[in-house]
């Protein structure tokens, strides 16, 4: 990525979207006061901040010149009918019969969705009584910042609509949710600002799957944000998979708040994009609450793939493990900053942080930074990083036993990735992603 400090043309570069929230905004909305407000406020924050570049610290090793440079539009609703690549990718997303909220280009696709029956709450905020006022007004836009983080507050001005997942208290879905953006680029420099809301009441159980992806031969500009909200005691596996088109670029934040006794299993696996940024903040803010944050990036060519995540531990007797594994090829580049911060009060945490590396190639890059800012005296926390390639005598040995050279790297690699793909509760996903993972190694990377 070219080191463009982006600050002198910042005003330039918000023109696109200013001119998008004021058609909006003159065009007139059926949107609640509560979310007009959240709007106003928002794009007010937007103005005020700068885009982020090379000189702020979180963002230095990663422009998003190449972002800015082009002038993206909010995409329009085209009828489902009418986008008949964007409908085929979106029913092989998901498994057949599966509870699944579609949205193409950011609006909802009621045609393309599966909503479940039963006491959860899986719609579209367009969709919803009163445009779920009591499900989703506590929460849309209390979790994720959109007073420091400029991606943020533009998600929050420009939202398309909102997935919203409620799963009452002591209620369990035992079927995955999958929520699939799909991004139709055959308008042309298009952008959606997709949002996410899951809340699950205490000790509720639920499986969320969020999927990015694309069609068409345009370059296109995701911005996402998804908050989680997670009771005393609910149990929430999260899974986010990034297949956007090759030419495509993501800005993603998850911001999670989590409960006492809460459990959140996260799994974050990234294949396509350009460019792709994805911010994974989760406030463990209750006694006894645990995380585990799992995330598998694979490059090739010139892709740009960055990773941020943080485990902020505000109360005692909390646990969290961080595993990234990322695998590289071509000339890409890969980034991964994990924070652990344990504050005070968070007496008796048990925090471990782990990122790992595998370079297919000479000219690929990664850089890592685990970080551990602790202020409380009885935890255990532990980080590490390692850089390598595959192991010599493991490719000895593979090979002794009548194994060509590529298979035997193939294979190894594989095994590298798999730890990842495996903590997919979900079978039939689970199987998918893996045929996907060696598919792509037979083609060679």
């Amino acid at each position: 990525m070219s080191a463009v400090d982006v600050r002198p043309t910042v005003a330039k570069e918000k023109e696109p979207y200013l001119a998008d929230y004021a058609a909006r905004t003159r065009n007139g909305s059926t949107d609640p006061a509560w979310l007009r407000g959240l709007r106003a406020r928002a794009i007010s924050s937007f103005r005020q901040l700068s885009f982020p570049s090379i000189r702020d610290e979180d963002w230095k090793y990663t422009s998003v010149a190449p972002i800015l440079r082009v002038p993206f539009r909010a995409a329009s609703g085209v009828e489902a009918g009418e986008q008949e690549e964007a409908v085929d990718a979106a029913r092989r997303a998901t498994p057949a019969g599966a509870n699944r909220l579609v949205f193409v280009n950011g609006h909802y696709a009621p045609d393309l969705s599966s909503v479940p029956s039963g006491p959860a709450t899986v719609a579209a905020l367009s969709a919803l009584p009163d445009a779920g006022g009591r499900v989703a007004e506590p929460h849309v836009g209390r979790y994720a910042n959109y007073d420091r983080a400029t991606f943020t507050a533009l998600n929050s001005a420009l939202l398309g609509d909102v997935a919203v997942v409620h799963v009452p208290k002591g209620q369990t879905v035992d079927d995955p949710i999958y929520l699939t953006f799909v991004s139709n680029s055959q308008e042309g420099l298009t952008g959606s600002h997709t949002r996410v809301l899951v809340v699950a009441d205490e000790s509720a159980r639920a499986t969320v799957v969020e999927t990015y992806l694309g069609v068409g031969e345009q370059q296109y500009f995701t911005n996402a944000v998804t908050e989680l909200a997670l009771g005393d005691g609910a149990s929430v596996e999260h899974i986010k998979l990034i297949r956007e088109s090759e030419r495509a670029f993501h800005v993603g934040t998850t911001q999670v708040h989590q409960g006492r006794d809460s459990n959140l299993a996260s799994v974050s696996i990234t294949i396509g994009a350009a460019l792709a940024r994805n911010d994974l903040n989760v406030v463990l803010d209750g006694e006894g609450a645990a995380c585990t944050l799992y995330g598998l990036y694979l490059t090739g060519g010139s892709q740009h793939v960055d990773n941020h995540t943080i485990s902020e531990h505000t109360k005692p007797h909390g646990t969290s493990r961080q595993v990234y594994k990322g695998i590289l090829d071509g000339a890409s580049r890969a980034v991964f900053n994990g924070k652990v911060i344990v504050h005070k009060d968070a007496q008796h945490t048990d925090a471990q942080q782990t990122n790992r590396n595998l370079l297919l190639s000479g000219d690929a890059t990664v850089d890592t930074k685990p970080q551990l800012e602790i202020f409380a005296d009885d935890v255990k926390c532990t980080h590490g990083a390692a850089i390598g390639q595959l192991d010599e005598e493991a490719l000895f040995y593979l090979r002794s036993r009548a194994m060509s050279e590529q298979t035997a790297r193939n294979l190894l690699t594989y095994g590298f990735a798999s730890e990842v793909v495996a903590r997919i509760s979900a079978e039939p996903l689970r199987e998918q992603l893996n045929e996907q993972l060696r598919s792509r190694l037979l083609q060679g990377w």
